[in-house]
């Protein structure tokens, strides 16, 4: 639904962006304000229960190489019986009334939130694909709650690469494509570092609260128990891994299917010429030439796109397990140092 609410609304208001956009932008940073980052926590609070995703609109402007955030608001949740509900509509007085009390209304980009770091999907591609082709400066913000909750703001902006753009511009994912423009789960995706920038005053009160925490909130940071967030994650790879594993299988049987029609077209081939031969030798005219194409048909090749996406997923995975681990190990090799320390 973002998606297609998304392009109506690109098409429709960001006429002055496109224009702005004429040379490829490469983005150094993007500095966030920390009211913007109070209300994609705020907006998840409030809207999102479980996997349940949220997501957004990103305001802001371009600043030489930098994307600076410095506002956003939230898409509203909506049931059926809400289907007089517009959502472009309601994105465009939003704009509007922002632009009204001289507040900056550019789209720059959109968030969204993610369960256990599932965003890897081809929902999230489509929609930063046609939100990047209008608004080539625009990013999607991944806003991890279950993360954050653990102690560790998680917010990273990611923009798809040019070749991927490309690719997605062609609409070319059959195996061939892919391999031509070198795509691989590594490259899809491009990181855009986060600034996320406060006002003296907050520094101040920052520091104010931390002096007055108790020690015993701080003790918190040691626990060692990490078996239900972990076990979570090693779910969710498995699951993975055999979407990757029946990927795997549909583009092995492809190929061999592929083999053995080729097998199959060169056999008659040969017996085409050994009977052209024989007619040739009696005095005969040659057999017709026959359309090769229509006789054997080559069987359709499976989309590798989604095995991309399920591939990066997994990296994403990886990359979560591998954070979590390495500190629940730095805390179980400091436990048992205090442990021989004190026997």
């Amino acid at each position: 639904m973002l998606l297609l609410h998304g392009i109506l609304f690109i098409q429709s208001v960001v006429t002055l962006s496109v224009q702005r956009c004429l040379t490829s932008l490469a983005l150094v940073a993007v500095p966030f304000k920390i009211p913007v980052v109070l209300k994609i926590i705020k907006h998840f609070q409030e809207e999102g229960q479980g996997s349940e995703v949220v997501q957004g609109v990103l305001l802001g402007l371009v600043v030489d190489d930098r994307l600076e955030i410095t506002n956003c608001f939230p898409f509203p949740q909506h049931t059926e019986e809400d289907a007089d509900f517009d959502e472009v509509q309601y994105q465009m007085e939003m704009m509007r009334s922002l632009r009204h009390v001289n507040i900056d209304h550019l789209h720059v980009g959109w968030y969204q939130s993610t369960y256990y770091g599932s965003f890897v999907s081809r929902a999230l591609l489509d929609s930063q694909f046609s939100y990047q082709h209008a608004i080539e400066e625009s990013v999607v913000l991944i806003y991890d709650p279950i993360k954050t909750a653990h102690g560790s703001l998680s917010l990273k902006a990611y923009r798809l690469t040019p070749k991927l753009m490309e690719v997605c511009k062609e609409k070319d994912f059959t195996p061939e494509g892919i391999k031509k423009a070198l795509i691989t789960s590594e490259n899809m995706f491009e990181e855009v570092p986060i600034i996320i920038k406060n006002s003296h005053l907050v520094n101040v009160l920052m520091w104010e609260l931390e002096e007055k925490s108790s020690v015993a909130e701080k003790q918190e940071l040691l626990n060692l128990a990490s078996g239900n967030h972990l076990e979570k994650n090693l779910q969710l790879l498995m699951d993975r891994v055999d979407e990757m594993s029946q990927d795997i299988i549909k583009y092995n049987t492809y190929m061999r299917n592929l083999t053995k029609q080729q097998q199959q077209k060169q056999q008659y081939l040969h017996r085409r010429q050994l009977e052209n031969t024989q007619r040739q030798s009696r005095g005969e005219p040659s057999l017709p030439e026959e359309d090769m194409s229509k006789l054997f048909k080559p069987p359709q090749p499976p989309p590798r796109l989604e095995t991309l996406l399920v591939a990066g997923q997994i990296n994403t995975y990886c990359q979560r397990i591998k954070e979590f681990t390495a500190q629940s190990m730095g805390k179980l090799f400091m436990a048992e140092a205090l442990q021989g320390h004190n026997s």
